[in-house]
């Protein structure tokens, strides 16, 4: 006999739409009703009726939101080719995908998105985050008020009410950077960071991950500064940055750079002729610097996995607003890919 939801709602005490809120994890409930109210569907045999849903979405479709930001940069494009391809496979099941794109890291653009798509009446939104309080008031607002479930994508906010976060362990991608350099460099080291803006908190995840590691396994290693480039974007303003690094510290040994702006980077370091003797490690398996690793411009290169970031996101807001399955992890990592000229 199928089990409804109607049924639960008698044997937990509580309303209808909070037994549907509490098993799809939208909208205001609390925690330990939410919790009640999931062990009674899952004693009775709760299974969701997909027939009768097939049949709700043919009259009432869901709509998904994605927004992406610094999409003038070439990793963003694998993102996005991402993106489109899961958009293709949901659509085909009666699920529309909304796709929305920033140049940069605009706060005010991104709420802004965030309020139309809520307007719009989505099922849920995927979104590459910038790191500000604003933001992740609007994902709580989001979830707590409106039932809209979020998936942060290649940065996370992770003190907010999203549902899950689909990219790299940022974090760990520094600590694995710092991990190569303490292998390639001499006792005493001499070391700069070229870092980004602070509103991605993917960059000064990456860049904190490195420097806390690094102390910790090689204490002689001495860091120099800290540098950043404001337009994390721009290999214009980091060759100007890195030329200056260059002619400030004459004797470095290595140089680790969170920032996508790499290729002003490894410009620099030709013009100069220090290639072969400073240790350059940086991020993303683009095919721009793909070519400065094969050349030995840069020592190691630590991919992420940007389709995946694309495609998962979208592919678990579908599940959970139509199969109602739930993310069976909070933090869907990709894999810390590392690459040199000899493994490319």
């Amino acid at each position: 006999m199928t089990v409804t939801s109607q049924q639960i709602a008698d044997a937990a005490g509580v309303s209808r739409a909070t037994v549907d809120r509490a098993l799809k994890n939208r909208g205001r409930v609390k925690p330990e009703v939410a919790e009640r109210i999931k062990q009674i569907a899952k004693e009775m045999g709760y299974h969701p009726n997909q027939a009768a849903r097939s049949l709700a979405l043919s009259k009432n479709p869901i709509r998904v939101g994605v927004i992406l930001s610094s999409m003038q940069t070439p990793f963003m494009d694998v993102v996005l080719k991402g993106v489109r391809d899961a958009q293709k496979e949901v659509e085909k099941r009666g699920v529309s995908v909304e796709i929305h794109s920033i140049p940069g890291k605009d706060v005010d653009r991104t709420i802004e998105l965030m309020d139309e798509l809520k307007e719009k009446k989505v099922g849920g939104i995927a979104l590459v985050p910038t790191d500000d309080e604003r933001v992740r008031e609007k994902i709580d607002q989001l979830a707590e008020e409106d039932g809209i479930p979020v998936v942060t994508l290649n940065a996370d906010v992770s003190k907010s009410k999203r549902i899950c976060f689909v990219g790299q362990n940022n974090e760990r991608a520094g600590e694995t950077a710092a991990g190569l350099m303490a292998e390639c460099l001499p006792s005493n080291g001499r070391i700069c960071v070229i870092g980004g803006r602070e509103l991605n908190p993917a960059i000064s995840s990456r860049t904190d991950g490195f420097i806390n590691q690094l102390e910790k396994i090689r204490p002689d290693i001495e860091l120099l500064k800290t540098f950043y480039v404001e337009n994390e974007n721009d290999n214009e303003e980091s060759e100007k940055i890195a030329l200056q690094m260059l002619a400030e510290y004459l004797k470095l040994d290595g140089v680790y750079v969170s920032s996508p702006a790499i290729l002003g980077v490894c410009k620099a370091f030709q013009k100069k002729g220090v290639e072969q003797r400073i240790k350059l490690i940086s991020h993303d398996l683009l095919k721009e610097n793909l070519q400065y690793l094969e050349d030995g411009t840069l020592n190691f290169l630590i991919g992420q996995e940007g389709y995946m970031q694309g495609y998962e996101p979208v592919m678990v807001l579908y599940k959970l607003l139509v199969e109602e399955i739930e993310p069976e992890n909070t933090y869907e990592y990709t894999s810390i890919i590392i690459k040199n000229k000899f493994n490319i």
